[in-house]
């Protein structure tokens, strides 16, 4: 930290600690005016916040969301002790990939101060910290990536929504709930930036806390279902499918450089998000264990974890609080094209499926990949390791052990997360397509009462009316898994909506 404050000393003329120093002069912007009155205290507490602890708020609930009800779903998939090995390999990588973007940008952001650059009216954006160390064609393919992301993102909300809500009002098909969020989502434009996000940012932890350990307790005291079976892992595809999925939950620093440009003491960032990431390991391991315990296999074909638990006030409350949860993040309102989000959500309402493609396809490189790689180019010379503002620490081996390290994330990702992974998830994608069909109005719902179904001979509307083969104990329908691929042509007319 002292290599910082050496190099941006000469920017700020005020005396003032080392660490405030250090980020220039972005500190004076945030402490300007009368900050005594109780109107600002108050606006301080509850809205406007720049510390390491809303940086950690951020963090933390940025992390985990609607992918909490289908860790459950990949754990059937992967089995328990891949599950949980899955996700304190990937959040472990997650946290070293933000380790090194948080390094990028404070050697951007040390640059330009070095030139004059002044950011108190402007954020920091991601692809602005490539362009400046690495040229236009970095930029380019970042923003690309970020931009598809936070849209796919917008659109995986925005079905978990309807998912969600349909499990405590099914008057409305899951379409029509789709419509509605799509407009709540739409009004979240009005929060201008990470730093007025703190009291959403501090909600939305404690919705996401109530939850897991919802799933948790409430697994537990409904104890194993009748000839519960733990089969996982079977088959690649459902193996890979279930990783890709967990690579998306640990893939949510996409803002990451917003959220630090928010700090007022950003060098604080690496720890914080580690810490973040430790925290949403207690979530998210206890609730998909527990989960995967009580229901096992059944899960397989129930990609959300909610619907294999009885309606209660406490899941009632569960699903309130997620769909809060959801209204309060920034996707939606950073990328506001709601038309197009709500068509893909329409046209894809796969719940489950969608997040293992995304992680695959996009957050593998959005979050993990283009990280490593720039990191590795931008130091590649000696005179960039020479004046680089931060250095590695020596526990990591300085600069040789983290370009090991580097090389491993990217050779990892690439083959097992986007190879392997990108094959299962598309493979499960389509088949969801084959099953269902596109625009589908009530993906996973369950069948009509008997003699209320209007059966359609062949076509893509046979799938429309077609009831799902019920399963004992269990209410809502199963879904098609990964599972049937092999046998998906003896299932296919078994199933509808």
């Amino acid at each position: 930290m002292g290599e910082v404050v050496a190099t941006t000393v000469s920017f700020a003329d005020e005396k003032a600690p080392a660490e405030t120093v250090g980020v220039g002069r972005y500190v004076e912007m945030e402490q300007d005016g009368d900050s005594n009155t109780v109107k600002s205290r108050l606006s301080g507490l509850f809205w406007h916040g720049g510390s390491a602890y809303d940086a950690w708020f951020s963090c933390a609930s940025n992390q985990v969301a609607q992918v909490l009800l289908t860790l459950p779903y990949s754990f059937s998939q992967l089995g328990m002790l891949s599950g949980i090995l899955f996700q304190i390999f990937y959040g472990l990588m997650g946290s070293w990939t933000a380790y090194l973007i948080s390094i990028l940008y404070v050697e951007y952001r040390t640059r330009k101060e070095r030139e004059k650059a002044d950011f108190r009216n402007h954020v920091i954006q991601w692809f602005e910290v490539l362009d400046g160390l690495l040229g236009r064609h970095w930029r380019n393919v970042g923003l690309a990536f970020n931009c598809t992301f936070l849209l796919f993102g917008s659109v995986i909300q925005l079905i978990a929504c309807a998912s969600n809500i349909y499990y405590i009002n099914d008057k409305l098909d899951k379409r029509t709930w789709t419509y509605i969020f799509g407009a709540c989502c739409a009004t979240t434009v009005f929060i201008p930036s990470f730093h007025n996000y703190r009291i959403w940012s501090f909600l939305g932890l404690v919705m996401t806390t109530y939850t897991a350990w919802y799933l948790a307790i409430a697994s537990l005291i409904h104890g194993q279902v009748d000839g519960v079976k733990h089969s996982g892992p079977t088959k690649m595809v459902l193996y890979f499918t279930g990783a890709t999925n967990i690579l998306y939950t640990f893939g949510g620093h996409a803002v990451t450089v917003e959220i630090m440009h928010a700090m007022w003491r950003p060098q604080k960032f690496k720890a914080i998000y580690l810490m973040a990431t430790l925290y949403v390991l207690t979530l998210t391991l206890p609730s998909a264990a527990s989960v995967y315990w009580a229901f096992g296999d059944a899960l397989l074909t129930h990609s959300n974890a909610l619907a294999m638990l009885p309606r209660t006030a406490w899941r009632d409350a569960a699903v309130v609080l997620m769909l809060i949860h959801h209204l309060c993040k920034r996707a939606a309102a950073r990328l506001p094209v709601v038309v197009p989000i709500w068509f893909l959500a329409i046209i894809f309402p796969f719940f489950g499926p969608i997040n293992s493609a995304v992680g695959s396809l996009l957050v593998s490189f959005t979050v993990y990949i283009i990280p490593a790689l720039a990191h590795m180019i931008t130091f590649r010379s000696a005179s960039a390791r020479e004046n680089a503002v931060e250095t590695p620490p020596r526990f990591m081996g300085r600069w040789t052990g983290t370009f090991i390290i580097n090389a491993f994330v990217v050779a990892w990702v690439l083959v097992v997360g986007f190879g392997f992974g990108g094959w299962a998830s598309i493979t499960n994608f389509v088949h969801q397509i084959d099953t269902f069909g596109l625009f589908t109005k009530c993906y996973q719902c369950p069948p009509p009462p008997p003699g209320n179904s209007i059966p359609f001979p062949g076509g893509p509307l046979g799938n429309i009316t077609m009831p799902f083969n019920g399963t004992a104990g269990i209410t809502p329908a199963p879904a098609p898994s990964p599972a049937s691929l092999l046998h998906h042509h003896r299932h296919h007319h078994s199933h509808g909506l």
